[in-house]
């Protein structure tokens, strides 16, 4: 079975660079590939009682979905294969939107990173596990080294 769309699930550090290419890869350019990227909002409740102004709260949301639109941008320009149209910034918890995406766009595969936790950080669990559970298509998890 081939591919047809891809959902390529990063969080913009620089090792998502690795991520893309590995989905392109499995396509060799017969594919369609997408990416989303997640911002998960901080809670309206906490920010107010900490900071006490919801448009500061706004703004600050504002200021990372800009942040983040442009770095997608600059990894647009390192992957042509990744057109404008396919590529989405949203805010919300991360595996229900990626799922929802994945979903609408009809997408048959989701690839992700994974940095092969270990030790407490296994027993808080991690996005590409939260991918796995709830998802409707296959999803694969590229794994990331440590520096």
């Amino acid at each position: 079975m081939l591919y047809q769309h891809l959902l390529i699930a990063v969080d913009l550090t620089d090792d998502c660079h690795k991520v893309i290419e590995r989905a392109a890869a499995l396509t060799a350019g017969a594919a369609r590939l997408s990416l989303v990227h997640v911002l998960e909002p901080v809670s309206t409740l906490v920010f107010t009682n900490v900071v006490g102004d919801e448009v500061q709260m706004k703004a600050m949301h504002q200021a990372q979905l800009d942040k983040a639109s442009q770095k997608v941008a600059e990894f647009r320009s390192r992957h042509p294969q990744l057109a404008a149209e396919d590529c989405h910034v949203l805010f919300g918890h991360v595996a229900q939107e990626v799922h929802r995406v994945a979903h609408e766009r009809g997408c048959d595969l989701i690839v992700t990173g994974s940095h092969g936790r270990h030790g407490m950080a296994l027993l808080r669990g991690s996005t590409s596990n939260d991918l796995l559970h709830g998802a409707t298509c296959d999803v694969l998890a590229v794994y990331l080294p440590k520096p």
